[in-house]
């Protein structure tokens, strides 16, 4: 079955003896099985969920509209946090960490306890992320840090980053490249490779200043974010697929905050790339 490089999507439960996804119907996968929306060729027609008289299938509408409130929550939380943090410095750290370390215990209770259409959980998620994510935006930005670049910068990401979503959206949609089993398989490699080089260029600053040199500002540096850019923006092919398997499936209404999680949080890491990229060019 092909999979996802979002854990939030890849995995969703799975229905016992269907091989569906539970509450969500059978959802078929595979390259002869798997299919495209948006008026896209189709391999196979996935058997739809088996309905009862108050039953709701999810639609794009409801994909749309959920997405739209975890982000519009995300957004006002960071806006907060940025001019509480620059009006107190000494929030910041805490802001990171804290909401760093709790956005994490909840992607991981989402994912191990399947409760990724649980709206608590999503919204919960997006108010720490906004926490995290406007006090890093300072940091980033601000002198007393050893930021570079303003406020200018940070709209730069934002841009940026819908930017990238929207443009893989079109790609996407229009079918200009499709998500096979090998595509998935690439990029979930990738995705894996990234996050290992990451960890050891971690584990090597401990022992060497700039570590393996993947964050130091350097071309070596630069060439790391881009390449963890494009595996951030192929990773939105693989989120668009797995939305799109669930409403062929007719899965719950509810099932479209699951599908607003996993968005959010490819969205929030494609935009700490693309900003850190920025402060790159910024520094000097």
């Amino acid at each position: 079955m092909r999979t996802t490089s979002n854990p939030v999507f890849r995995n969703l439960p799975k229905q016992e003896g269907s091989g569906g996804y539970a509450s969500f119907g059978s959802a078929t996968g595979g390259s002869a099985q798997a299919t495209q929306q948006f008026g896209q060729p189709q391999y196979a027609q996935a058997e739809p969920y088996r309905t009862g008289p108050d039953y709701r299938s999810m639609t794009i509408d409801d994909v749309v509209t959920k997405t739209g409130v975890t982000l519009g929550v995300l957004s006002v939380t960071a806006i907060i946090s940025y001019f509480l943090v620059s009006n107190d410095t000494g929030l910041a750290v805490p802001f990171v960490i804290g909401g760093g370390l709790v956005g994490l215990v909840l992607v991981l209770v989402a994912t191990f306890g399947r409760k990724m259409d649980n709206p608590a959980i999503v919204l919960s998620y997006a108010v720490v992320e906004g926490l995290f994510l406007g006090a890093l935006s300072f940091m980033f930005t601000d002198i007393t840090f050893g930021g570079v670049g303003g406020s200018a910068m940070i709209a730069q990401a934002v841009l940026g980053t819908f930017g990238v979503f929207f443009g893989m959206l079109v790609v996407y949609k229009t079918g200009a490249i499709r998500v096979t089993p090998r595509l998935t398989r690439m990029v979930i490699g990738a995705l894996i490779g990234v996050v290992v080089l990451a960890l050891g260029n971690l584990v090597a600053s401990f022992f060497t200043p700039g570590g393996l040199g993947l964050r130091d500002g350097g071309t070596l540096a630069i060439i790391f974010s881009l390449v963890v850019i494009g595996v951030a923006a192929f990773s939105f092919l693989l989120d668009f697929d797995a939305a799109d398997q669930l409403i062929r499936a007719q899965a719950p209404e509810k099932a479209a905050w699951g599908v607003a999680f996993g968005l959010t949080i490819t969205l929030v890491w494609l935009y700490i790339e693309i900003l850190r990229l920025l402060s790159y060019f910024n520094s000097d």
